[in-house]
C-alpha cells in the first residue's frame, strides 16, 4: 500500500484526475503486478489523499518493478506530484469475501 499526499499546488480535482488518468495509465504496466487499486480520499481535511493498492507475488517482485526503466518513471511521476509518499507492506488478511 501506498498512502499518497498530494502538493500543495495541486488541487484535490487535479490530483484526482492526474492520479486516476495519466498515472494510472503508467501504473498499470508495471511488470508483475496482479492487481491496482486507487482508493481516492474524499475528505479535504484528511493526512492523506489518496491510498494505492498494488499486488504483487512478493516484496522482491514489487521491487523488481520499480528498478525497470518503466518503474523508474512511475515513481518520477508519482514524485512530481505528491508531497509525501509513505508505502507499507502489509499482510492481508481477508475477513469476509462477499463475492
Amino acid at each position: 500500500m501506498i498512502l499518497l499526499k498530494r502538493k500543495e499546488e495541486y488541487s484535490q480535482r487535479e490530483f484526482r484526475n492526474w492520479w486516476l488518468g495519466e498515472h494510472a495509465q503508467l501504473a498499470i504496466q508495471l511488470p508483475g503486478l496482479l492487481k491496482l487499486c486507487f482508493n481516492p480520499v474524499e475528505s479535504e481535511e484528511a493526512m492523506y489523499d489518496g491510498v494505492a493498492e498494488l499486488w504483487f507475488d512478493s516484496e522482491n517482485d514489487f521491487a523488481e518493478a520499480y528498478q525497470t526503466e518503466l518503474g523508474k518513471a512511475v515513481a518520477a511521476d508519482s514524485l512530481a506530484h505528491v508531497l509525501r509518499r509513505d508505502r507499507l507492506f502489509v499482510d492481508e488478511n481477508i475477513l469476509l469475501d462477499a463475492n
